[in-house]
């Protein structure tokens, strides 16, 4: 467990799936940490959707999806919280796994009423074990008491992967901003295809309280398709955000990086050009890495009371007569301060 570094010497203790960092002594907590998911396996299976009925993990979508409640403790002033994911391919002997494939996924928190956050959205590498490390220090008014959580893998094999998820809350010693007041949950679509974009794309009404004086947006976006070629993945498309009408963003998710993280990513393909599979620049993303939000200030457009936001991408390549397309993994949500 990592805690914040002190002059003086730490003892840890557990209690309710807390992992605690304390003074000894008994002084106040540095740090506590939640264990969401330890060990989790994530898999697709038809026959059989749970992998492991007997402990509180349930598991949706032929168990790709695993969904826990646990209990948060509230951040108080000067409190970082911490996310960190880690994914672990099952190996299948001492050479090889079971899912050398790069796969799309996240873990999300649900709220009762409302799209799902995407806490952390993430790709698998080809085959690796990755870890990321996220500050969501952005989303403490949410991250508190009894929580839902949802850990999802886009795999189609079954053993598969592991999943681990823990927040860490963690004194900061000051120096922090004020967390946002408000936090609103707007659109979570992992498919945003060229048939339900339609030519005007998802319109959300959004109701900002009275007394919210600064609004930020958060927009977690990639581009793939069913076939590995070309759109939506290798090819970018406009990503165009709008509020009650007004263009307020254009842009096209880009990541030309990749190669960077070669190293985690040991079944990925050397084809005859001398690039790797891993290596190419991608709509938004990289295998084996997380995709950090894009961050928009709305407060201009967004004032006290009813708007509608708007998400739509252009040129999304439609389904063919091969019954391949391209889609987008897409989703939102806003906070806001009541001071600016």
């Amino acid at each position: 467990m990592s805690v914040t570094r002190t002059s003086r010497v730490l003892c840890t203790a557990v209690a309710a799936g807390v992992l605690v960092a304390l003074a000894c002594g008994g002084a106040a907590a540095e740090t506590r940490t939640v264990v969401v998911f330890e060990d989790v396996p994530i898999h697709f299976d038809q026959e059989s959707p749970d992998p492991d009925p007997g402990d509180d993990v349930a598991h949706e979508d032929n168990g790709r999806v695993a969904v826990r409640t646990v209990a948060l403790p509230a951040a108080g002033a000067g409190t970082r919280i911490i996310a960190r994911v880690t994914v672990r391919p099952i190996p299948k002997d001492e050479i090889s796994v079971h899912d050398p494939w790069d796969r799309a996924g996240n873990v999300r928190l649900s709220l009762p009423g409302v799209p799902d956050i995407e806490i952390v959205k993430f790709v698998t590498a080809y085959g690796g074990a990755t870890e990321h490390e996220v500050d969501v220090t952005h989303l403490a008014s949410v991250l508190r008491g009894e929580r839902a959580f949802r850990g999802f893998i886009d795999t189609w094999l079954s053993p598969a992967w592991t999943l681990d998820l823990t927040l860490s809350f963690e004194n900061a010693d000051g120096g922090l901003d004020p967390p946002p007041d408000w936090v609103l949950p707007i659109l979570h679509e992992p498919s945003a295809t060229a048939e339900s974009l339609g030519d005007t794309g998802y319109a959300v009404d959004v109701e900002v309280p009275e007394g919210i004086a600064r609004v930020v947006l958060y927009y977690l976006v990639s581009g793939h398709c069913t076939d590995g070629r070309d759109e939506d993945e290798f090819v970018s498309k406009d990503n165009v955000i709008a509020v009650d009408g007004f263009v307020v963003e254009r842009f096209r998710p880009w990541r030309d990086d990749c190669r960077r993280f070669r190293h985690v990513n040991p079944y990925t393909r050397r084809w005859s050009d001398g690039w790797w599979s891993s290596d190419y620049s991608r709509s938004g993303w990289c295998p084996g890495d997380w995709v950090p939000p894009v961050t928009l200030d709305l407060t201009d457009y967004l004032t006290p009371g009813a708007h509608a936001v708007t998400f739509n991408i252009e040129g999304v390549r439609p389904r063919g007569q091969d019954d391949h397309l391209g889609y987008w993994r897409v989703s939102s949500y806003l906070v806001g301060w009541e001071q600016e």
